[in-house]
């Protein structure tokens, strides 16, 4: 009896074949960047996207401060934090952080778009965001990646 057998290829770190990119946030919106980012992330883009594996590609994010938000985001948004102590719940508008940290308003957005587990922690730690055009990640000679068709 002639049968044809799949075999089903599991990906893990030896064979993740994982790639840097560099993505230019100018320009972008928010929300859609960084789900575009989250599944580049993740690997889900790739042809042997495993769930239980970190296979996704390493991240370079440019020009964090030039992100574009619709709406009247910058004052309604706010980003709830908890001090650990009575009384400590604090909240900061969208404006308050981007005047302070540019780059925490993409990390948590993407933060909250990738699982909430041990692997989705290790995946996060694979994205570099800058405020600016240079960055520390000449030396990986990060490729220049379009999100539109991601």
């Amino acid at each position: 009896m002639n049968t044809l057998f799949y075999t089903t290829k599991s990906c893990n770190k030896e064979n993740a074949n994982k790639e840097w990119f560099i993505v230019d946030a100018d320009g972008e919106n928010l929300g859609r960047l960084a789900s575009r980012l989250a599944k580049i992330l993740r690997g889900k883009h790739k042809t042997n996207f495993t769930p239980h594996a970190d296979c996704g590609d390493y991240v370079v994010v440019i020009n964090s401060t030039k992100i574009v938000l619709t709406g009247n985001k910058d004052n309604d948004k706010e980003y709830i934090r908890y001090t650990g102590y009575p009384g400590g719940q604090r909240t900061a508008s969208l404006r308050e952080v981007r005047e302070k940290h540019p780059n925490r308003v993409i990390e948590k957005a993407v933060k909250g778009m990738l699982p909430k587990t041990k692997l989705g922690r290790a995946v996060f730690k694979n994205m570099f965001v800058y405020e600016s055009t240079e960055h520390r990640q000449e030396a990986q000679k990060p490729k220049t990646i379009n999100l539109i068709g991601i």
